[in-house]
């Protein structure tokens, strides 16, 4: 029921050949299965559409469909096997990802910015200049219509 191409695809859902993918490549399968259920979906809605306009009625277009519909099921089925599989990797490798961030932590490696110097226990030597705060956006026109839009609201709520 399946062409050569398609086979060779589902035959890639083997445990096998599954668990030796990385997330990379399962995302790439997950990516090519996701084409090939919508394809198949795709054919399978618009030839039922078709036969229901042929025939008059749904029930009686719905076993015309009977091949393309089981297609669309391997291909949903397929895919959920991947995205099961894809789920999990991803799961792992964060979990790696959080030991390992863990890990440096711990040990005081810390992938932040670096101390600078042997003596400065992380702590900027210069802070350069102090900042002043400013109570404008350096845009005085549009501070201008904000202070103005102020003034307004307070005005009404006074009279």
């Amino acid at each position: 029921m399946l062409k050569s191409k398609e086979r060779d695809l589902i035959r890639e859902l083997e445990p096998d050949r599954m668990h030796a993918l990385d997330e990379d490549d399962l995302l790439a399968l997950h990516r090519r299965i996701r084409r090939a259920r919508n394809k198949h979906t795709n054919n399978y809605r618009r030839k039922a559409a078709a036969d229901v306009v042929e025939v008059g009625a749904r029930g009686a277009a719905h076993p015309k469909g009977s091949k393309s519909r089981l297609r669309a099921e391997v291909f949903e089925e397929a895919l959920s096997l991947v995205s099961a599989r894809l789920a999990s990797v991803a799961h792992e490798q964060a979990e790696e990802l959080k030991r390992e961030r863990l890990e440096r932590a711990r040990s005081g490696k810390s992938s932040g910015p670096e101390p600078h110097g042997p003596d400065s226990e992380g702590k900027v030597p210069d802070p350069g200049r102090l900042r002043e705060h400013s109570k404008h956006s350096g845009q005085l026109k549009r501070d201008a219509s904000s202070i103005a839009q102020g003034a307004r609201r307070q005005a009404k709520r006074d009279s």
